[in-house]
C-alpha cells in the first residue's frame, strides 16, 4: 500500500459491513468488477495519514467512507446536482482508481483495485478525500459504517430518490440490509403505510420491528401485486424493489396505482431487461432507477448521523453479526444463505 497522494487519505479501517454488491463482484455479475480487487464499501475507521491539500479530515479522525464521492468540478456539481456526477473522476472511482488512473495497491507488482475506491474489507485503505465524512468520536463505528453504502442507499431511495410525502402507502420487496432502510426511510418520511415483503419470517418479523406496519411472505404460488392491492386497494403510491430481479422489478412496477411510482434499488445483473406492461407506464405510473440512495456523501451521511442520535433511525437491530477479517467468508455464505441483516467486519 502506498502512501496518499495530494487529496488522498490513509485509513485504518475498523469495521466494514459486507453487501450484496460484494458477492455479486464475487459471482461475477458486477459491472465494476476489476480483478483483482479488494472488495468493501461499507467502511469507517481512523485517518492514519493525509496527503498535500487536505482539509476536511486530520490525523485521528474518524470517518465513514462513502459510496463513490463528487469531483466536485463538472457542470452537474457546479449546479449543485452533485448525485448526477458522470465526470471521469467519480468514473474512476467506481472502477477503484484514483482521477489518474492508478491505485494504491499493489501485489506482488500488479495493481489491485479496491472497490469503488473504497476497498473497505482490508485493514487500510486509501481513498479520495471527497469519499471521507468525518464523524463524532463517540458514535460506533461497527455501527456507522453502514452509512457507507447500506443505509445510505435505502434510505435515500426513500428520502432522495422517491421522495415519500407524509401519509404515503410504501410496498418494499426485499428486506435485507438495504430493504430494511427503505423500511427506515418510508417511516421517517411520514408514511402511513408500509408493507414488507420478503420470503423470510426472520426478515419480516425485524421489518416489523424497523417500521413496517403490515408484512406480506412471498413465495412459490404468491401473487404479490394482488395481495398487496388486497391490502392497499388500487395499489400503494410507491413500491420498491430491493433485490436485483428484473421480474421483481415488473411486480413492483404493478404493485403501485395508476400514478404510482416504482423505485429499482436493487442492483440487476449487466444486460437484464425489464419487460413492464407499456399500457400501464403511459397511463401514467414511473419507474425510477437508484444508485446508492441519490446520495451526496457530506449532505446525507450528517443527516442519517443526527437521525441516529435523535433515535429515528435504529442501527444496532441491522447488524446480526461480528466477525474479523479471516472470517470474512462466512459473512459471504450468509448473504447467499439469505441469512439476517448485515454481517460486519471487525
Amino acid at each position: 500500500i502506498q502512501a496518499p497522494q495530494p487529496g488522498e487519505v490513509l485509513v485504518r479501517i475498523a469495521a466494514s459491513g459486507v453487501c450484496r454488491s460484494d458477492l455479486h463482484v464475487v459471482e461475477g455479475r458486477s459491472p465494476v468488477a476489476r480483478p483483482p480487487m479488494v472488495l468493501g464499501h461499507e467502511g469507517a475507521g481512523v485517518v492514519e495519514e493525509v496527503g498535500p491539500g487536505v482539509r476536511s479530515v486530520a490525523r485521528g479522525d474518524h470517518v465513514v467512507i462513502a459510496l463513490y464521492g463528487p469531483c466536485g468540478e463538472c457542470a452537474d456539481c457546479r449546479a449543485g446536482n452533485v448525485a448526477g456526477c458522470w465526470s471521469p473522476t467519480r468514473t474512476n472511482n467506481m472502477y477503484g482508481l484514483m482521477p489518474d488512473g492508478s491505485t494504491r495497491l499493489r501485489s506482488r507488482g500488479v495493481p489491485v483495485h479496491p472497490m469503488v475506491g473504497a476497498g473497505s474489507l482490508a485493514e487500510r485503505a486509501v481513498v479520495r478525500e471527497a469519499q471521507l465524512v468525518k464523524v463524532d468520536l463517540d458514535i460506533p463505528l461497527d455501527l456507522i459504517c453502514l452509512a457507507g453504502c447500506g443505509v445510505t442507499t435505502g434510505v435515500g431511495a426513500a428520502l432522495n430518490t422517491a421522495r415519500v410525502e407524509p401519509g404515503a402507502r410504501v410496498a418494499v420487496i426485499g428486506c435485507g440490509g438495504v430493504g430494511l432502510n427503505v423500511i427506515q426511510g418510508a417511516r421517517i418520511a411520514g408514511a402511513a403505510r408500509i408493507i414488507a415483503i420478503d420470503v423470510s419470517s426472520e426478515k419480516l418479523d425485524l421489518a416489523a420491528d424497523l417500521g413496517a406496519t403490515d408484512v406480506l411472505q412471498a413465495g412459490p404460488g404468491v401473487d404479490v401485486p394482488a395481495r398487496v392491492k388486497e391490502l392497499v386497494p388500487g395499489g400503494v403510491d410507491y413500491a420498491f424493489e430491493v433485490i436485483g430481479s428484473p421480474e421483481i422489478v415488473r411486480q413492483a412496477f404493478e404493485c403501485t396505482h395508476g400514478a404510482g411510482t416504482a423505485v429499482m434499488v436493487g442492483s440487476p445483473a449487466p444486460g437484464s431487461e425489464i419487460a413492464v406492461d407499456g399500457r400501464m407506464l403511459f397511463a401514467g405510473r414511473r419507474l425510477l432507477g437508484c444508485i446508492g440512495g441519490g446520495s451526496v456523501p457530506q449532505r446525507d451521511i450528517p443527516r442519517l448521523v443526527a437521525l441516529y442520535r435523535s433515535g429515528a433511525l435504529k442501527l444496532a437491530p441491522l447488524v446480526s453479526r461480528r466477525l474479523e477479517l479471516a472470517d470474512v467468508n462466512l459473512a459471504l455464505d450468509a448473504l447467499r444463505k439469505g441469512d439476517g441483516a448485515r454481517s460486519v467486519i471487525l
